[in-house]
């Protein structure tokens, strides 16, 4: 049965820590919550947004309509052979807790997405991605329910229209769907390949005299990265990478490389080049800035901060002058990984 809260604090609910109140507040943990609740005379009057982890969002203000937690829980596995396994899981389900079933499991292919904050129904709208591997990998299918129709729908891997840190969930289809369930394809350990080109996570796995890494020892390699670089939200108010990565032209790769000859680029192919955002925020001289109660972290210019008495509002003033300087001295548009509420 629906419980319905009117004015609750959206402070647990957001990796930020920011202050801000719903007016009205649900947590569905079934499809059929969801469809009495797109019936109610509520739904049609207010305007709402769906929240899983809130590790991906900027609350600016408070909120004059309906927010809803996607709680959907359950992990099973689906079809199992010699070469893969089909795995079901919750869109309310931990992501991180998602990849430590997979690893004790004993299967492969999100390992190196460990420690990612948030949830399994955010995971495919992001195409959350890290240490060489995306969601799209192993995205087999996802159920979400429609929200005008309240009727389920099913999305193949083709169908989410997947790029790098976008899906077709934040363009076209933004705020119409409600992430049921999502089905993996992982692969048992002994038929799966490591990846490991990211190069931090060779040579942690050789300070550790790992000659032979298992999907654990990979997993715990990007969770020793990731906490040697990026900021605990549950210390300091993040929500991770701020920016995208952005990809610039070849030709523009090398008019910057003219001028700054130890700018890192990813060659995506022939056309494309991936710079890093990080890199560029620092030699712009943003990194360990404060202001305004809000910040860049000391350690990695990507993440932006609250450093306890910050809003949304400075993270967003903060952000926009870091994409105009990075514009000045690079002539390079940084946009935006989270969504701004």
């Amino acid at each position: 049965m629906l419980k319905i809260q009117e004015s609750v604090s959206l402070k647990p609910y957001n990796t930020f820590g920011f202050e801000s109140k719903a007016s009205f507040f649900v947590e569905i943990r079934e499809v059929e919550e969801l469809k009495e609740l797109i019936n109610s005379e509520l739904w049609v009057e207010k305007p709402h947004f769906i929240l899983g982890g809130g590790s991906n969002i900027l609350l600016r203000n408070n909120f004059h309509g309906l927010v809803i937690l996607n709680n959907v829980q359950g992990i099973k596995k689906i079809s199992e052979s010699e070469s893969e396994v089909l795995v079901e899981v919750g869109g309310g389900v931990n992501w991180h807790d998602f990849v430590i079933y997979s690893i004790n499991q004993n299967l492969g292919g999100i390992e190196n997405l460990s420690l990612i904050p948030g949830t399994v129904g955010a995971a495919p709208m992001q195409n959350i991605g890290a240490y060489g591997v995306e969601i799209k990998d192993t995205f087999h299918s996802l159920e979400a329910v429609n929200l005008e129709t309240g009727n389920i729908e099913i999305f193949k891997n083709a169908d989410c229209q997947f790029g790098y840190r976008e899906s077709v969930f934040k363009k076209k289809l933004k705020g119409k769907y409600f992430i049921n369930s999502v089905t993996f394809k992982l692969v048992p350990e002994a038929k799966h390949q490591l990846d490991m080109t990211y190069g931090a996570i060779r040579e942690t796995l050789a300070q550790k005299s790992i000659l032979k890494p298992t999907i654990k020892d990979v997993s715990n390699a990007v969770i020793a990265i990731r906490q040697s670089k990026l900021p605990d939200p549950k210390l300091i108010g993040n929500s991770g990478s701020f920016f995208k990565n952005p990809v610039v032209s070849t030709e523009k790769f090398e008019e910057l490389r003219l001028k700054h000859p130890e700018i890192p680029g990813y060659v995506l192919n022939d056309d494309e080049v991936k710079l890093a955002a990080g890199w560029l925020i620092e030699k712009a001289g943003w990194k360990g800035h404060k202001e305004n109660g809000v910040g860049v972290h000391a350690k990695q210019a990507l993440v932006l901060v609250n450093l306890g008495t910050g809003s949304g509002e400075a993270i967003e003033a903060l952000a926009n002058k870091i994409q105009d300087s990075v514009s000045d001295i690079f002539g390079v548009q940084l946009s935006p990984e989270v969504n701004f509420i």
